[in-house]
This record gives structure tokens, C-alpha cells and sequence, in this order.
């Protein structure tokens, strides 16, 4: 099965010169949806994690069911203001624009190996702030998986230069 059929791309979303990777045609197909997770979870499932983390939101929509694949917890990392209890925070650049995220500070505990987990990686700005919460905790990052990666805009290269090892499902080129 191609996954990569999966995908819509949406031109000039959510501005001018984005070409905006839709995973929703993916994520409604029973069997596109089995096997992205399958594909996310079998280089990891022995790599001893202790926990998923996934950004908000197609992250969420990833992660759950690549931590129960594991058996292990799902950790959310939200936008600023949408967690209940005390959190981490930190501030970090899209590729068009800034935001702030944050994770409640004991969703991670020390020495805890985290996988992250993400729907797409573009310049890697959110996935490098999501890395910056866990290791707030003190949680040691094993690995990111992504559905999409956007090699153009350097994400991955910008992760695998802090140590992260990165796996990713497919490329699109010219971001």
C-alpha cells in the first residue's frame, strides 16, 4: 500500500506559499491508519520505551495508538493554556509564525524514555521545543517519528544534529 496516495496537499494553507499535508484522507482509511501506526511502531518496539509523547493535535491522533501498540502511556503536549495542572512551558517559531507549548511536569519522569510523535516535521520548530519539555522532566528522548517529513525546510537534519534519531514515514519535497 502507497500511504503516500493518502495524503491531500492543499495549496496556500494556511497562507500564501504553504503547501499544507493533509493526513485526514489517511486517518479516514481503516488500513492506511493500521499500517502508518504498524510502520511507526516496529523500529521502536524494542527499544525499551516508556512512554509517548505526541504534539497537539495530529500527533494526539498518532500517538495514542502507537503507545497502546507499545504498551505504554500517552503523553500530550498542548498549546499554551489547555493543560489543567502545573506544566512546563516553552516558546518556539513555526514556519509561519511563534506559539508556546507546554506538558503537565509530571508527565515524564526522570530517566524516563520518551518517543515523540508527530504527524509532519517542517523546520522542526515544534518538534525541537517538544524535545526541550521532555528533557525539562528529565526525560531522555529515544527517537521521533513522523508521518510526513519536509526535507527542504531541514527539520530532521535539524534533529539528528542534536543526537534525536529520526524516522519518518515519507518525504515530500519543496516543503
Amino acid at each position: 500500500m502507497d500511504l503516500k496516495k493518502l495524503i491531500r496537499t492543499i495549496p496556500d494553507y494556511p497562507k500564501e506559499g504553504i503547501q499544507f499535508r493533509d493526513i485526514t484522507p489517511l486517518l479516514e482509511h481503516p488500513e492506511g491508519l493500521g499500517r502508518t501506526v504498524e510502520a511507526i511502531v516496529a523500529p521502536m518496539r524494542d527499544a525499551g520505551i516508556d512512554c509517548v509523547a505526541g504534539i497537539e493535535a495530529r500527533g494526539f491522533i498518532i500517538g495514542a495508538p502507537v503507545a497502546q501498540q507499545l504498551g505504554v502511556g500517552f503523553v500530550a503536549i498542548r498549546k499554551k493554556g489547555k493543560l489543567p495542572y502545573t506544566t512546563h512551558s516553552v516558546k518556539y517559531d513555526l514556519e509561519y509564525g511563534s506559539d508556546e507549548m507546554e506538558m503537565h511536569i509530571d508527565s515524564v519522569g526522570a530517566g524516563d524514555r520518551v518517543l515523540l510523535v508527530d504527524d509532519l516535521i517542517a523546520t522542526g520548530g515544534s518538534a525541537c521545543a517538544a524535545i526541550d519539555l521532555i528533557q525539562q522532566s528529565g526525560g531522555k528522548l529515544m527517537g521521533a517519528s513522523f508521518v510526513i517529513d519536509l526535507p527542504d525546510l531541514g527539520g530532521s537534519r535539524r534533529l539528528e544534529a542534536q543526537g534525536v534519531p529520526v524516522h519518518r514515514l515519507m518525504d515530500f519535497e519543496g516543503g
